[in-house]
């Protein structure tokens, strides 16, 4: 079978879609530090993975060896079909990466930041001047192309990262941190940014420690704590691994409270709030359940309020929120 070409496999005897990035058993050590202890990813064509983990969980690192920047210490991947130990220049030639830090030169307009990426890539002039148009247009920058990029705000610059970063067509791109340092307006733009390309049929591989990020965009999201991966799936499967989910009922007059908390027991009262907390996964029938059994109590909440496990809960849960020592620096 040719290096390009990916099987698709089976699960369950349903085929499942062929796999962008693949990775078995990847590890990476600096000295007798550890950052990467035999990992596994499975990344299908045209989706958003995310990679979440605190400072020093081997994100970047994973990126550097997927991206052929670092060589791994052990393991295999696949990266667009090609093997990134045997053919690193054939995955270059496949992937885009943007890193945490913006590769925009600032004392160059924007286009001439294009057209400096078109001339890396060998494309023909007319070519590169095509696909820069295209794309400063696609990220709405075309107004401020003839502008040095350092007058560009730091979600213009972010975009012209990408921008830059899709000169080269590639099929498959990494984006490290991307929205880091962004205020809340620029990183909503930028998500737009990211369901484009995935439309368009680009995988998106990204690390993030915004975990509304992940679960804004992510099709499936891997945890990596102490060099591992401590969990993997959709945003809504890893929230049903972590508890804590429940149904807030406030009461303002206490003998309802009173009785209500008669009529639900085991709810967690707050005497001084007059607030009972009921665990709950949060689904419909659940808080169908609670709301029936007041009704046949004859008794009604001011106030109810579902809370449901999310990405921070299973963030916390599964790495215990604490950072770890920085993976960039060899010892």
């Amino acid at each position: 079978m040719p290096s390009s070409v990916m099987p698709t496999s089976k699960r369950n005897g349903v085929p499942r879609p062929p796999a962008a990035v693949s990775a078995a058993g990847l590890r990476k050590s600096y000295g007798d530090k550890t950052v990467l202890d035999g990992i596994d990813l499975r990344i299908p064509a045209g989706s958003v993975f995310a990679l979440l983990g605190p400072n020093g969980a081997g994100k970047t690192t994973t990126v550097k060896i997927l991206s052929t920047l670092i060589g791994a210490d052990g393991g295999r991947a696949l990266v667009a079909g090609h093997d990134i130990a045997a053919s690193p220049q054939a995955v270059r030639a496949a992937i885009g990466v943007t890193g945490q830090f913006s590769a925009v030169d600032g004392l160059i307009t924007g286009e001439e930041n294009m057209l400096l990426m078109a001339d890396l890539h060998h494309l023909p002039r007319h070519e590169g001047r095509r696909v820069t148009a295209e794309l400063l247009e696609r990220f709405g920058l075309t107004d401020a192309a003839k502008k040095p990029a350092s007058t560009y705000s730091g979600g213009m610059k972010r975009r012209l990262d990408i921008a830059m970063t899709l000169v080269g067509d590639p099929s498959v791109i990494f984006l490290d941190e991307p929205t880091t340092g962004l205020d809340p307006r620029a990183r909503h733009n930028m998500w737009g940014a990211v369901r484009d390309l995935v439309t368009s049929g680009t995988t998106v591989l990204l690390t993030t420690q915004y975990l509304k990020e992940a679960d804004e965009l992510a099709d499936r999201v891997a945890v990596l704590a102490g060099g591992r991966i401590a969990a993997e799936g959709t945003p809504d499967e890893l929230k049903r691994l972590v508890s804590g989910g429940h149904v807030r009922l406030r009461f303002t007059d206490p003998a309802a409270y009173r009785s209500a908390a008669g009529a639900l027991r085991g709810a967690a009262r707050d005497d001084d709030s007059l607030v009972l907390r009921i665990p709950s996964d949060g689904s419909q029938r659940a808080v169908r359940s609670v709301l029936d059994r007041l009704d046949s109590a004859g008794i009604e909440a001011d106030e109810l309020t579902v809370r449901t496990p999310d990405l921070d809960d299973v963030f916390f849960a599964l790495t215990g929120g604490t950072d770890q020592p920085s993976e960039e620096t060899p010892r």
